[in-house]
């Protein structure tokens, strides 16, 4: 959600000054394109030219620079954010009370866009009446104060008082916008439910029937439904991958049954349903209740049907949800996807070929084909995941439109 977004990065006199680089470095990283203020102390912690170096912009010292007096003016409309990071007691106190003495004051004043601030100071400091009338003052303004962390201070005591971490302010940032993004999009008000990754079937308490599936399509979707703005039930099988977007209800689960179990549970409550995970069709009839011992002889396995999900969501789709299916082929690709589309009452399939090069488990690209029961066939080339999930949600968009 950073790409693009402009912020304003005001540093002031604070040790945690040196937390600045990474916080630019990761910004840039994320998208974001950054311009530094710092206040005149700030610069006796770190130089501008580190931080003109990592953001790509120069560094604003002056309210006064290059012969213009309205700088601030401009910069103060130009950003979607303006962050203080550090933001100290004495700025804190400054902001709260409408001083502007330096640049980066002058530009909060100037400012219209959402101003954020992580204070950063000694615990005695951080505690003081005067620092949290002046805190609870900036609140009132509409100002939002990211969390304060406890841990080792400057002054070698141990309490509260340190800046938020570089990542998580970024992750404050990429979740503000989220949520920002949310109110206006296009699904805002509804509700997705989608599975992603595989199930795990267990033989005894060490060995299980799995497949190669990273999950990495599932959540990709999950993620661009709540970009839209869809409160979303993400139903996870067991990978390392998972997401923090704010939108999104994560609940984990291991097995076919649980996933069904799941699914079941929230299927009535969507308007939208993406079945993207890769479920088990077979399940060992037996599980062994001690580890198996290996013999000379071969091992025989009995299996069983696994309860069909999609199927079963299919017939209790009613006319107003739309449901969403994967059909992940190695022959007769586009024949197995339109049976499925029709033999499970699907609005939309998704066909993956493995013959495709790029496409498939555990890579971070795919290429698609989309099938709706109206007739419409789309053929996406090879993409990034976050990409083709979004072709995907916009399809899903044009289907509540219909």
């Amino acid at each position: 959600m950073l790409q693009g977004k402009k912020i304003l990065l005001g540093v002031s006199g604070s040790i945690a000054a040196y937390k600045a680089a990474t916080l630019v470095r990761l910004l840039v990283k994320a998208g974001a394109e950054v311009k530094v203020l710092m206040t005149s102390s700030a610069t006796q912690f770190i130089t501008p030219l580190t931080l003109s170096t990592l953001s790509k912009n120069e560094v604003g010292l002056h309210i006064s620079e290059n012969g213009s007096w309205s700088n601030h003016v401009m910069l103060g409309r130009w950003a979607d954010a303006m962050l203080i990071a550090p933001a100290s007691a004495n700025t804190l106190a400054k902001m709260a009370n409408g001083l502007c003495d330096n640049i980066l004051l002058a530009v909060y004043l100037s400012a219209t866009c959402p101003v954020m601030f992580a204070p950063a100071m000694d615990e005695d400091m951080w505690i003081h009446p005067a620092t949290k009338a002046n805190v609870d003052k900036l609140k009132s303004f509409g100002h939002i104060q990211l969390p304060v962390n406890k841990g080792e201070l400057a002054s070698g005591l141990f309490g509260e008082g340190r800046m938020s971490e570089p990542e998580d302010i970024v992750t404050f940032l990429d979740h503000y916008f989220a949520q920002k993004a949310a109110k206006s999009g296009a699904l805002a008000g509804k509700k997705a439910l989608v599975t992603a990754g595989p199930t795990v079937e267990p033989l005894d308490p060490v060995r299980f029937i799995s497949n190669h599936s990273s999950g990495k399509m599932g959540i990709a979707i999950a993620e661009a439904l709540a970009n839209n703005g869809a409160e979303v039930e993400l139903v996870l099988g067991p990978t390392n991958l998972g997401t923090t977007h704010p939108m999104i209800q994560t609940t984990r689960v291991q097995t076919a049954q649980q996933m069904f179990d799941a699914c079941i549970q929230r299927f009535d409550a969507a308007n939208i349903a993406v079945l993207a995970a890769a479920v088990a069709d077979y399940r060992p009839a037996q599980v062994a209740d001690v580890k198996i011992k290996k013999k000379d002889e071969g091992l025989h396995i009995d299996l069983e049907k696994t309860k069909d999900i999609l199927k079963t969501l299919g017939t209790q789709k009613k006319d107003s949800q739309v449901l969403v299916g994967f059909s992940l082929e190695t022959n007769n690709e586009r024949e197995f996807a339109l049976k499925k589309l029709t033999d499970k009452n699907l609005d939309l399939v998704v066909l993956n070929s493995l013959n495709d090069a790029g496409a498939g488990f555990n890579y971070d690209t795919n290429k698609v084909y989309l099938f709706t029961k109206g007739g419409k066939e789309t053929a996406l080339p090879l993409k990034s995941k976050t990409a083709i999930a979004n072709d995907i949600v916009s399809a899903i968009i044009e289907l509540q439109h219909a």
